[in-house]
């Protein structure tokens, strides 16, 4: 098994997941620029914002997945040129913290601030909060899916970090 492109094809597949958000934080803007030219409501109107604002913090979250692992593209090269041992070793301690957080932010967190969005919806009758509980609740399941998503291809890449690990690489 060659490791150094498992790696560079798990580090790949995140940059591509950073272009997905991009893309989705571009349909965000979409619908807000819809709302604000043909929304006719109060309701419609008070969806503007807090969707503008979703497109900025997904639009943050692809520069943090892209910024974050492009470099490692190279860098996983080098690293694996001057010590495979040691490179596999700090990857799998990497990717065993990654599972440990993606559990607890995509299945405990998230969840957990649906619920209050829901309840935020239920409790204020203005528009502006109740669109503001809609937006969170629409980009805190698409932050579910897409970490999910990173969660599965970790957990694979993980497992495969171990598969290796009891091969000696020399």
């Amino acid at each position: 098994m060659d490791i150094l492109r498992l790696s560079t094809d798990w580090a790949k597949a995140e940059v591509f997941s950073a272009k997905m958000v991009t893309l989705l934080s571009l349909l965000f803007f979409l619908v807000a620029i819809g709302f604000w030219q043909l929304g006719k409501t109060v309701t419609a109107k008070a969806f503007v914002w807090p969707l503008m604002v979703t497109g900025v913090l997904m639009i943050a979250i692809a520069a943090g997945l892209y910024f974050t692992n492009k470099p490692r593209i190279l860098s996983f090269e080098m690293a694996y040129k001057n010590n495979p041992d040691e490179f596999i070793q700090n990857e799998i301690a990497r990717t065993a913290k990654s599972q440990q957080d993606l559990a607890t932010i995509v299945f405990k967190v998230l969840p957990a601030i649906i619920i209050v969005a829901a309840v935020l919806i239920i409790v204020v009758s203005t528009p502006l909060w109740r669109a503001i509980g809609i937006t969170i609740i629409v980009l805190m399941s698409c932050l579910m899916f897409i970490d999910s998503n990173t969660a599965a291809r970790n957990a694979n890449y993980h497992q495969q970090l171990l598969d290796v690990k009891q091969w000696p690489t020399k």
